[in-house]
């Protein structure tokens, strides 16, 4: 799985939402993003089964689907500060930019921009972080087993 935005990978705990943090949704990374414009990539070649502009999901062709949330609370914005760059049903690349957005202006309306990236109906145990620390998009953030 690779990184969907450049930052600093950190553990889903400290994603300041229990949904993420207690693994509720699965088990995965983090990224702490840089507060700069950008864009959010696939973790995976796939297809684009769910787009929201604060969120997306690709299920790769072997029935594994991984989930990237841009930002805290980022639901409430209506779609505000985000430009989907895809659409649903689409066929990626692994690395396609799927979403611009801007972290700052998220952290500047009082929320996280901290990005989820979850293995979705994953066992903890079948995930590895590969990264820790400074990652650019398109890294290799975790294997899924």
């Amino acid at each position: 799985m690779l990184a969907p935005v450049t930052g600093t990978a950190v553990g889903l705990e400290a994603v300041p939402d229990p949904v993420f943090s207690e693994g509720l949704v699965g088990p995965g990374l983090a990224v702490e993003p840089d507060r700069t414009p950008g864009r959010a990539v696939s973790p995976i070649a796939g297809e684009i089964v769910k787009l929201l502009p604060h969120a997306f999901v690709v299920v790769g062709d072997d029935g594994r689907g991984v989930l990237v949330h841009l930002g805290v609370d980022t639901v409430q914005l209506g779609g505000e500060g985000f430009e989907p760059l895809a659409a649903r049903g689409d066929r990626v690349a692994a690395g396609r930019p799927v979403v611009a957005w801007d972290p700052a202006a998220i952290a500047a309306g009082g929320r996280s921009p901290v990005c989820a990236v979850v293995a979705l109906d994953a066992e903890a145990e079948a995930v590895t972080a590969l990264a820790a620390g400074a990652v650019r998009a398109g890294d290799d953030l975790f294997r899924w087993a």
